[in-house]
């Protein structure tokens, strides 16, 4: 039977009281009270729909969501396209193989927004838009009315995300955040529940390597895949343990690779290793190390997309 359920009331009426924001949960401190709100927020549901990215947040809304509804209403939909590495979609269907719900991977065509391949700092909009667009008919034809993202609470604070808001706009709404649950928090809950991800480093869609204003295509797409590929396995090879890294596109045919912090200085003395990137005519180290967002330091204006 198709799953349905009453439309929410609008925001603010005696009845919406099940989905404080962010602020009205300041007064839940512990983890566990934060967790049975997040609890609250998805037990009532006939059904879900998650938007699992393959990484840690999504997917402790889809366990979360699997804990208060059962494998039989939990669907979860990863979008395949060029942003989003191969390994990281094989690694997002073993995961969710191993919670024992259904795994869509409905493609979706970002590159056929103007917006996204030109690449300003409102670029997320575009991508979370046209992914909104594809899962809220396909949740539609599965007979489900809410779609949810892995965005928490720290998100909504952070100021910067655009993608966040085309997203809420489109209908699709956010339980961690909801919940008052923050990105600590959330990797607590994934090892409270030892699920496999608890640890795994943030990996955003490849075009947040791309550089603000450099157009995106699937080719550019491509090459920095490749070249992060390639250099994580000579790191390996070289006996160079990694956790966080990032070849970013700057234009030009210009890299800049972002390692971890305490890897700077050997990759400096390895030659051979950088010269594992290859498709660029320059390849330089960041000094600084990786930094989540580091491209969002470049934008001339960030304030005009908050």
């Amino acid at each position: 039977m198709p799953w349905s359920r009453t439309p929410d009331p609008p925001r603010g009426s005696p009845s919406d009281s099940r989905r404080p924001d962010c602020d009205s949960l300041l007064h839940v401190t512990t983890l566990d009270d934060r967790l049975a709100a997040l609890h609250a927020e998805l037990a009532p549901l006939p059904g879900v729909l998650v938007a699992f990215s393959g990484g840690v947040d999504s997917g402790v809304v889809l366990a979360a969501a699997v804990r208060a509804l059962g494998t039989d209403r939990v669907v979860a939909a990863t979008a395949v396209s060029p942003s989003l590495p191969a390994a990281e979609r094989d690694a997002a269907a073993a995961f969710v193989a191993s919670l024992g719900v259904r795994h869509e991977q409905p493609r979706t065509d970002e590159l056929s927004r103007e917006g996204y391949r030109a690449n300003a700092g409102d670029r997320c909009a575009f991508c979370k838009s046209e992914l909104v667009d594809v899962l809220t008919p396909l949740a539609a034809r599965l007979g489900i009315a809410d779609v949810v993202t892995g965005t928490n609470a720290d998100d909504l604070r952070a100021g910067f995300r655009p993608g966040i808001r085309a997203a809420a706009e489109r209908g699709a709404w956010a339980p961690l955040a909801r919940a008052g649950l923050t990105k600590d928090d959330v990797r607590a809950a994934a090892r409270r529940w030892e699920l496999p991800l608890a640890d795994k480093p943030a990996a955003a869609c490849l075009a947040s390597r791309i550089a603000y204003g450099v157009p995106v295509s699937a080719e550019g797409l491509a090459r920095v895949e490749n070249a992060e590929t390639a250099l994580r396995t000579a790191l390996i090879r070289a006996g160079l343990e990694v956790r966080d890294l990032r070849v970013r596109d700057l234009g030009g045919d210009v890299a800049r690779v972002e390692v971890d912090a305490p890897l700077v200085a050997e990759i400096g003395r390895r030659p051979e290793v950088l010269a594992a990137v290859t498709g660029f005519d320059r390849v330089e180290v960041d000094p600084r190390g990786f930094r989540s967002g580091s491209m969002n330091e470049l934008l001339p204006d960030p304030v005009r997309y908050r």
